[in-house]
């Protein structure tokens, strides 16, 4: 683990510098699936020191997290004045009566992504991906692990347009083998056909290994390292990618096993554009 200033050396030209960076918060909770509280989410948010921060598995106003606005804590962390938090589930996942998320409800329990970001946003854009049909099984963490069998949820990808004229994209997509793939390319679609600015980021939980996901996009990946499971990391499921990087520019990307909060890994990236 390397401290902020380490991992983001100094660059040349700072007004071309951008730090992006992804987390998989677990609704808060430890590698451990123990209840963390806001202030070590707080702290995993300062210590990946991003310009722009996705973040994954977020509740809002759950019980089971204190009923905290989680994507408001993260963009406090970074202060951060530009915040967006984007429902998939109304409710609780997991649990009897959730229902799918079909606007940006601020009213009760809710659960899905968010970015917040230091650079002023320009425009949002939302794209939602239907779940697969049925229940499917998903190991639990625990001593010991156990196999647990869960309706699909639905997903969604949430689009910031910067005014440095970098997009960023984040989203997590489905665990159900074949489902996400199918997600991932309408993402690739959506963004083809959206027009917005690029460089284009596309950074979150994926559930898919690296391989797949260069097939079927043909987007450059920024960060190559696993980063499940958070202590013991030993595939790739959160990815930073890139669409339309200009020639000449300069890239860092790491994973950080350390943090207080999340089953994955954080992943962050230090972008240096070239200037026009």
């Amino acid at each position: 683990m390397t401290s902020p200033g380490e991992f983001f050396p100094r660059m040349h030209d700072e007004s071309a510098r951008l730090r992006v960076a992804s987390l998989n918060l677990f609704s808060g909770r430890t590698s451990r699936g123990l209840p963390a509280g806001p202030e070590a989410l707080a702290e995993a948010v300062g210590r990946l020191d991003a310009d722009v921060l996705g973040i994954q598995e977020v509740d809002r106003d759950q019980p089971r997290s204190g009923g905290t606005d989680q994507t408001s804590v993260a963009a406090q962390a970074l202060g951060a004045g530009w915040k967006r938090f984007e429902p998939t589930v109304l409710g609780t996942p997991g649990e009897p009566g959730w229902t799918p998320a079909t606007g940006t409800s601020s009213v009760g329990p809710a659960y899905g992504i968010g970015l917040v970001s230091r650079v002023p946003v320009l425009e949002w854009h939302r794209l939602r991906l239907p779940p697969a049909g049925g229940r499917y099984p998903l190991v639990s963490p625990g001593r010991p692990p156990r196999l647990i069998w869960l309706r699909d949820e639905p997903r969604v990808a949430l689009a910031a347009v910067l005014d440095r004229g970098v997009t960023v994209v984040c989203t997590h997509l489905s665990f159900v083998p074949g489902v996400n793939l199918r997600q991932l390319r309408q993402v690739r679609r959506w963004l083809e056909g959206l027009g917005v600015p690029r460089p284009v980021l596309v950074l979150g939980d994926l559930n898919l290994p690296l391989l797949p996901v260069r097939r079927s996009t043909g987007w450059t990946p920024l960060v190559s390292r696993p980063t499940f499971p958070a202590r013991r990391p030993g595939v790739q499921l959160d990815h930073v990618l890139a669409i339309g990087l200009p020639p000449g520019s300069r890239v860092s990307g790491e994973t950080d096993e350390g943090l207080p909060v999340g089953d994955h890994c954080g992943v962050r990236v230090v972008l240096e554009l070239p200037r026009p």
